[in-house]
């Protein structure tokens, strides 16, 4: 019962996940991505033991058809799952099991795949793809939440979604985009608002990673027009 999208940015080299669903806390068992090799979602029944599968896949820098394929023969219920996935080489390949509830499908596209099930309808994951092709002039993050949010617009889930996740590597180990919404009534604005504030706050993370910096309000005062002290809260 999700929607989501994998994708690589051909700019930054970034890879990145966003998704939506009505089941709870999606971020933690969905979307995988290894810096400079790849990004999946594993979704529909979702299937937590794929996960490090995926990643060692990745990692072993494998075309996207081929980790699809090895993810789908390690699993007792392929049938039962879907799988996105780009790859090292930017190429995007996806599956959709027999099994998912209607309608459920995918759209593969130029460094990105868009997959999604039990949803509105086929026009879900067409006006996902078409936010992400709109968006070459954006960032990878942004250009997944408006994604995800184009999903939602469209219709969604007829039963509504509860949570989202938005995940994204550069070349650093560590995740420069990593936020979750565990339980929300409308998980996509509540991305949206979280992506918002965090999003200029990306450079001060890295940089605070290899060298020492002001603590993040004062450096946000330094660098985010128009906010200051009034917006911290007392």
């Amino acid at each position: 019962m999700t929607y989501s999208i994998v994708a690589r940015c051909p700019k930054t080299g970034e890879y990145g996940v966003g998704i939506a669903t009505y089941s709870p806390n999606v971020g933690v068992r969905c979307p995988v991505v290894v810096p400079q090799r790849g990004a999946a979602s594993l979704q529909a029944v979702a299937n937590p033991y794929l996960l490090p599968i995926a990643k060692r896949l990745m990692a072993s820098a494998l075309s996207a058809e081929k980790i699809v394929d090895e993810l789908l023969a390690s699993d007792p219920y392929p049938q039962t799952r879907q799988i996105a996935v780009v790859d090292v080489y930017g190429r995007a390949h996806a599956f959709t099991g027999e099994k998912n509830p209607v309608w459920a499908g995918h759209i593969v596209g130029d460094g990105f795949a868009v997959a999604g099930n039990v949803l509105a309808g086929e026009g879900v994951v067409k006006a996902m793809a078409k936010a992400f092709e709109d968006g070459t002039d954006q960032a990878l993050a942004e250009r997944l939440v408006r994604a995800v949010e184009a999903g939602r617009d469209a219709g969604g889930q007829p039963e509504g979604q509860n949570s989202a996740a938005l995940l994204v590597y550069g070349d650093q180990p560590f995740p420069v985009v990593d936020l979750r919404v565990d339980l929300h009534d409308e998980p996509e604005a509540e991305l949206r608002r979280l992506w918002d504030w965090f999003s200029p706050m990306v450079p001060y993370y890295v940089q605070r990673a290899i060298k020492p910096v002001p603590r993040w309000w004062q450096w946000r005062m330094d660098h985010v027009p128009g906010w200051t002290a009034r917006h911290l809260k007392k």
